[in-house]
């Protein structure tokens, strides 16, 4: 068994409404409470560093199977969107929505769509994120399938 460990560091210099950082890799950022929950809003959130998480996941799994597949692909894009709610001061990260952009080559089948719309299903159940966050946070995917055009 491989096991792959991940280190981060944190600095908080004060309260809630404060600014930290976090050193994680290449990654170096401020970070901070959303002004949607009344924070200050520097740098990034623990909202949006596991919206990135899942996308990043998500989006990698995919390209990976697609791959694999021997699908070829000219664009593979995505926008995800993360609902964080707040009801009666308790805070649950609801939902994750991803939303796919997959542009086939303009000579792909009826086979190859189907093959991306599948492959774009088995990624959200594959990725390690998704997984992790199962049962806690709902997954939900509108994936777009087209061919390209020249």
């Amino acid at each position: 068994m491989a096991e792959h460990h991940f280190h981060l560091k944190a600095s908080w210099p004060g309260g809630r409404n404060d600014v930290g950082e976090i050193t994680l890799g290449d990654l170096h950022t401020k970070v901070s409470i959303p002004p949607e929950m009344e924070g200050p809003g520097v740098g990034t959130n623990p909202d949006e560093m596991l919206l990135g998480a899942a996308a990043t996941c998500y989006i990698i799994t995919l390209a990976a199977m697609m791959e694999r597949s021997k699908l070829k692909k000219v664009q593979l894009t995505m926008e995800s969107e993360g609902i964080v709610d707040v009801t009666k001061g308790i805070i649950t990260y609801k939902k994750i929505i991803h939303r796919p952009h997959i542009v086939l080559q303009q000579d792909a089948s009826e086979r190859d769509c189907k093959l991306a719309l599948k492959l774009a299903e088995k990624a959200e159940a594959s990725c390690m994120i998704s997984r992790a966050i199962q049962g806690n946070v709902e997954m939900e995917l509108e994936p777009v399938i087209e061919c390209a055009s020249y």
